[in-house]
């Protein structure tokens, strides 16, 4: 395990691999162990980091910090700390807000991203999450219903519920359509299709967009398409995204991941 000061606490993150540096970035649901098999997977050519933001996994519990500023702000001290230099950022839901935010205040920092069942604006989180004012015990009682993998469950053991109820009202402030057509990274936005927490966006909402953002909508999906039918889909997804850089056009659409919107 290894742990990082920023700030007044530590922040727990785990890092394989070697080779182009890909940031994990974990959602309301867990901790950074849920991207282990994701990870192992590109440490072949990759260098994985995934870290637990604060109130959750094995990161301090500091609850003025439970807010998506806070976390944006935790995860450019984190780059510094490591010395991480133009990564690629891999946000799932929570995180994917925390990457594309970070990434609007510093583009040139950061070289793709990929949000997966991020929330664009606050109506895409189910009420599932939006009104969830519960303790420990009914927070595991919902992923064991709706999430049930052992990663996750995992995670949920050591997360200060207040950490999951304030980031995800601070989240549901924030319109993350009008912060996309200004960036001109690569964006790759995944969804699956039966995530029983947040619903994917409207084609609509991304008209500004330039041809830099793409949306996959995969069909059988829910919540954690990293740990669904062993991840592989997923992964094989993320290592082209990764491959072809910004030529977003050239991302094949391969049959199993069914859709592509724009």
């Amino acid at each position: 395990m290894s742990a990082v000061v920023i700030g007044d606490g530590l922040v727990h993150y785990e890092v394989i691999g070697r080779g182009k540096p890909v940031i994990f970035i974990h959602g309301w649901l867990g901790s950074w162990r849920y991207w282990v098999p994701t990870m192992e997977d590109l440490s072949v050519r990759n260098r994985a980091y995934a870290l637990d933001l604060w109130g959750f996994g094995d990161s301090d519990k500091l609850s003025r910090y439970y807010s998506i500023d806070a976390y944006v702000n935790l995860l450019g001290e984190f780059l510094d700390k490591l010395g991480v230099f133009n990564p690629i950022l891999v946000g799932h839901a929570l995180g994917g807000v925390i990457a594309l935010r970070y990434a609007v205040q510093a583009e040139d920092r950061v070289e793709q991203v990929m949000g997966v069942g991020v929330p664009l604006v606050g109506g895409s989180v189910s009420r599932l999450l939006a009104g969830f004012s519960g303790d420990g015990d009914a927070l595991a009682r919902l992923v064991a219903r709706r999430a049930r993998f052992p990663e996750v469950e995992m995670g949920i053991q050591k997360t200060d519920v207040s950490a999951v109820v304030s980031s995800t009202q601070s989240a549901m402030e924030h319109d993350l359509r009008r912060l996309l057509p200004p960036l001109s990274i690569p964006i790759l936005l995944v969804y699956g299709v039966d995530d029983p927490f947040i619903s994917p966006p409207e084609k609509m909402w991304l008209r500004d967009c330039d041809d830099n953002v793409r949306i996959f909508s995969l069909d059988g999906a829910r919540h954690f398409p990293m740990l669904e039918e062993g991840g592989n889909k997923f992964n094989r997804l993320l290592k082209s995204f990764i491959e072809v850089g910004g030529d977003l056009d050239s991302l094949e659409l391969k049959e199993e991941w069914q859709r592509r919107q724009r």
